[in-house]
């Protein structure tokens, strides 16, 4: 979706776009993958002026003494019997309740509004999630294991003998109608995988508080992909949970990205702490959220665009104007990149850092479960 607003906004932040973003990888968790491997700590390092870190210090050496994190302290995000939702102050207890209210309201046309309140950039964004996490490489070296477990009649029974565990287990958080779980579907070539029998070795998880969501996401699948996916080799899940107390064990994922929903958790802290306990030893979370445009003159139109233009096309497109107002309030109210980058830290994550896209209008926070 080319407009003039899209067009704009991307001439004047490409300075904000990078893609070097992958000069140091840590050891990813499934270690019988001869894939990635390096310093987590280094991480940390400068990958070029646009990727912005939480602390000061190093270089872009991989091979250089592994940086202690210095972050600066952050208290709770929520202190006192009150949270923001949006402009208005409300109680924590009632928070929860009115943004499932806003996605029960937008599910069915969310994807489309998305469209219209990016002027279509979610989707490069979303596309550019997708290549930082290094799925599609991952999946192919877990196809050629399995590939040669079945020539040398391996048992199939998991790693290290244990049952019903995928080689490469990606859980997507906040993504209901499966805008991103989609894409690492496709990435990971699922839909292929589904035309031979037996369980996937690459499972990707939908979690979404709402149902409705949940609902939307599953019938698009369904559409897209018939019911192999679902039902035959279980590739793909769609699970009603919370993200500050997921409903899955200790240790059971490789990869954990939450896109546009982090903003709408009652506590980020308490969600973040659930990322890290759910992760594998070596597992990577990364975080796709709107956040503070840098660029004076692009911030002064991103806040015309947002606050007189996006709640309108809301009421026009799914007629509902509160609902995209609470969206954009809830953008400016929730975490700078570098309060977001600290407050990841002090959750237990390693080498964390983050790439802000066009101009800070959103970044991808990134980091990894210490080994």
């Amino acid at each position: 979706m080319a407009t003039a607003f899209g067009r704009f906004i991307v001439a004047n932040a490409s300075a904000s776009c990078t893609r070097n973003i992958s000069s140091t990888r840590a050891k990813f968790s499934i270690s019988q993958i001869p894939f990635a491997s390096g310093n987590q700590s280094a991480a940390r390092s400068t990958a070029g002026s646009c990727c912005r870190h939480s602390s000061t210090a190093t270089n872009n050496d991989a091979s250089s003494p592994p940086t202690t994190p210095q972050s600066p302290s952050v208290g709770s995000y929520v202190s006192g019997p009150t949270t923001h939702f949006g402009f208005e102050s409300v109680s924590i207890n009632d928070k929860e309740g009115r943004v499932k209210k806003v996605f029960e309201n937008v599910a069915d046309n969310y994807d489309v509004m998305n469209d219209f309140m990016s002027a279509g950039l979610h989707r490069y964004w979303k596309d550019e999630l997708l290549r930082m996490t290094g799925v599609e490489p991952m999946a192919k070296a877990v196809r050629r294991r399995a590939s040669l477990n079945y020539a040398n009649a391996v048992p199939e029974d998991g790693i290290d003998g244990k049952e019903d565990e995928s080689l490469l287990s990606i859980l997507d958080v906040a993504g209901g109608t499966g805008d991103v779980a989609f894409r690492f579907v496709d990435a990971a070539n699922c839909e292929e995988r589904a035309k031979s029998s037996g369980k996937d070795e690459i499972s990707v998880t939908v979690c979404d508080i709402n149902p409705e969501m949940l609902r939307v996401g599953e019938s698009r699948a369904r559409s897209k992909y018939g019911s192999g996916l679902l039902d035959d080799t279980s590739a793909l899940k769609f699970v009603e949970g919370n993200a500050q107390y997921l409903p899955f064990e200790d240790e059971s994922f490789d990869l954990y990205t939450i896109a546009f929903g982090l903003r709408n958790v009652t506590d980020v802290d308490m969600a973040l702490r659930d990322a890290l306990r759910v992760l594998k030893p070596g597992g990577r979370f990364l975080c796709l959220e709107f956040s503070h445009v840098e660029n004076v003159p692009l911030a002064k139109l991103y806040d015309t665009f947002s606050f007189h233009v996006i709640p309108k096309l809301g009421e026009v497109v799914a007629n509902d104007r509160d609902s995209y107002q609470y969206l954009v309030e809830s953008i400016r109210k929730f975490c700078t990149q570098d309060e977001l980058a600290s407050r990841i830290e002090a959750a237990g994550f390693e080498g964390v850092k983050y790439t802000n896209m066009t101009g800070g209008i959103v970044a991808v926070h990134e980091g990894w479960k210490p080994l």
